[in-house]
Formats: structure tokens, C-alpha cells, sequence
């Protein structure tokens, strides 16, 4: 039984890293378009500032995802929802409030880790292209 759950868990790794290299590859192809089309000339710097501007995007998004994962905006929510219900009562004799999700129940791990992963791929791309640039 164990046995059939780490080869579970493992084939289940190797289709999120696939997903997760599909998605590279994909962010590679919207960078290599947006490039041809918007750059008004073909060079190293632009290619740069591209991949600087998918990178940081992911990175911002990675960066919240870690904040709301670490439960940092639970209890401002959840002391919201209590200061709401106490000051505006209306007649919810089930107190709903307190059933509802907090926002960390809501980052779904397989989102987590491919963002997560497209932020590191990408700020490592950026980082090849700046030393091939500098060097």
C-alpha cells in the first residue's frame, strides 16, 4: 500500500514538472512574439527588458501568494467579519462568518508551485541574459 502511494505521489510530481515546463516554454514563446513585434530593434537589451517584465510579474504574483499563504491576512479578515457581524447585526442567528474561508485556504498549492516555479525560471533566465550582456 505505501509503495502505491509514493508511485502515486511521484507520477503525480512528474506531471506537475511537465505542466510546469510546458508553461515555461509557453512564457518563452509570448516573450520571443512580443519581441519580434514590439522591440524597435533586435537586441540583446530589449530581449532583456521583456524577460524582466514576465519575470517580475511573476514574481509579484509569487510574492503575494507567499503572504496570503503564510496567514498574514487571516486574522485582519477575520476580525473584519466579526467587527462587521457584532456592529451590523442581520439576523444571522448561524453566524456564517465565522465558516467562511480564510484567504489562505484559498491558494491551491498546484497554482502555488507553478508560479513559484515560472518566477525562479524566469529571474534565472534574466540572470543568464544580464551576464551574457555584461560579459
Amino acid at each position: 500500500m505505501l509503495k502505491l502511494s509514493i508511485i502515486k505521489h511521484n507520477i503525480f510530481r512528474v506531471t506537475n514538472m511537465k505542466k510546469n515546463v510546458f508553461l515555461f516554454f509557453l512564457n518563452l514563446a509570448a516573450i520571443l512574439v512580443l519581441f519580434l513585434i514590439f522591440s524597435p530593434e533586435y537586441t540583446l537589451v530589449n530581449l532583456i527588458d521583456i524577460v524582466f517584465y514576465f519575470g517580475f510579474l511573476y514574481l509579484v504574483v509569487f510574492l503575494f501568494l507567499y503572504i496570503v499563504k503564510g496567514k498574514f491576512f487571516d486574522g485582519l479578515v477575520y476580525s473584519f467579519r466579526k467587527f462587521n457581524h457584532v456592529m451590523f447585526k442581520k439576523g444571522d442567528y448561524l453566524e456564517g462568518w465565522k465558516e467562511k474561508p480564510l484567504p489562505s485556504e484559498g491558494v491551491k498549492p498546484g497554482f502555488y508551485s507553478a508560479v513559484k516555479f515560472q518566477s525562479l525560471a524566469l529571474l534565472s533566465l534574466l540572470m543568464i541574459l544580464l551576464a551574457v550582456y555584461y560579459l
